[in-house]
């Protein structure tokens, strides 16, 4: 017998599943869209900003997958693959930003990065705050785990977007890789965040 409790469960869930779908078309299009900004002003941000949407993608796939199940073995596999996948992105953008600013490698502008980050800024703020609401009313810590990568993506959005306009503007070429830190700090926060709730 269904009991009126469950009712909004379900609309939960199924604004859950819409927040993780729609986080997970917009990321595919923007692998597309930064691998083009990316080779064309050969910005270590851009393509670090990338794989943070590749990224982003699995996270979506994992949440989209634990919701679809029940069991706290299946929350703490989604967690970790969560956490590990933001590790490997710490070190390949930590190494990579690193090379950059070493051998003094200068990025092109690119208009079409500064675009896409502040428009994609602006929308993971948004579905961030929808998954830590939904997430909260459904106690589901995958989903607001998740919501945090969201949000995550929006902060690193907008500091690639700071980088990139220096670049333009200034000529600041260095600002291209120190958003690459930028990036480096947040994933590694989010990391032992995640790895650090687990026990």
């Amino acid at each position: 017998m269904t009991t009126s409790n469950e009712i909004p469960r379900q609309a939960l869930l199924r604004r859950g599943f819409a927040l993780e779908y729609t986080t997970l078309g917009w990321n595919v299009v923007g692998i597309a869209v930064l691998a083009i900004a990316a080779v064309s002003a050969r910005s270590v941000a851009l393509a670090g900003f990338g794989l943070d949407s590749l990224i982003e993608i699995g996270a979506s796939t994992v949440v989209i997958w634990e919701l679809s199940g029940t069991g706290e073995g299946r929350r703490r596999r989604a967690l970790k693959l969560i956490g590990g996948a933001f590790a490997a992105l710490a070190v390949y953008l930590l190494v990579q930003s690193t090379v950059v600013l070493a051998t003094g490698f200068r990025p092109h502008h690119s208009t079409l990065g500064i675009g896409w980050t502040a428009v994609t800024a602006a929308v993971m703020f948004a579905l961030a705050a929808g998954k830590a609401r939904t997430g909260a009313a459904l106690d589901n810590p995958v989903l607001k785990t998740e919501g945090r990568v969201t949000m995550v993506d929006g902060l690193l959005a907008a500091a690639v977007l700071v980088g990139l306009v220096l670049n333009a503007t200034l000529g600041w070429w260095w600002a291209d890789p120190a958003a690459g830190y930028v990036l480096v700090y947040y994933a590694l926060r989010e990391t032992k965040e995640i790895f650090s709730g687990e026990h």
